[in-house]
């Protein structure tokens, strides 16, 4: 139950909290995108409900709870393990589809300086502590952070294959050994 409700926790933190959050605030984000960190949240739910009832099976001695919790158990040894494989496999897509919405974002901030886009494009330049695609656009007028670290000032594109990059890796390994443990 524990381990359920600490891989729930996990997962909503990364969908909902921090960078990958900010990812998602634009309408233009792919439902796929997220899709490891669903199947890891619905995974930890389930296997939080099934201990519960693991527990009562065990302490009522019924073979029909007990097989039920493994049978139970397999599924989401499965689902954990897809959501581990899914993050490590889908990496280089869901990097290209989050560097395409903050391009697609980007050229409409640029088609219209002062729309409701100017906001958007300030969130992924806060949130990734970056600014413009390369060097040369930082002198364009692009709604940056005053506070950002200058090394990581010069492209967003790095920066969104930065932090995709480490934090699918840690959906996959947190997917894989959870579905350790549950073995």
């Amino acid at each position: 139950q524990l381990a359920g409700l600490a891989v729930i926790a996990f997962g909503l933190w990364l969908r909902f909290g921090g960078v990958m959050a900010d990812f998602a605030s634009d309408k233009k984000s792919p439902e796929y995108f997220f899709m490891g960190l669903y199947v890891l949240v619905g995974a930890g739910a389930l296997m939080t409900t099934v201990g519960f009832f693991g527990c009562c099976g065990a302490a009522r001695e019924s073979q029909c709870l007990l097989g039920a919790f493994f049978a139970c158990l397999l599924v989401i040894f499965a689902a954990e393990v897809t959501a581990g494989v899914f993050a490590f496999i889908g990496k280089k897509v869901a990097i290209q589809e989050a560097q395409k919405i903050y391009e697609d974002t980007y050229d409409d901030y640029m088609k219209n300086p002062g729309g409701k886009v100017n906001r958007t494009i300030y969130h992924y330049h806060l949130a990734l502590q970056c600014c413009g695609k390369d060097n040369m656009e930082q002198q364009t007028g692009l709604p940056c952070p005053e506070n950002i670290q200058m090394p990581k000032a010069s492209n967003c594109l790095v920066e969104i294959q930065n932090v995709i990059d480490a934090n699918l890796h840690l959906v996959g390994i947190v997917g894989i050994a959870i579905a350790g443990i549950t073995v």
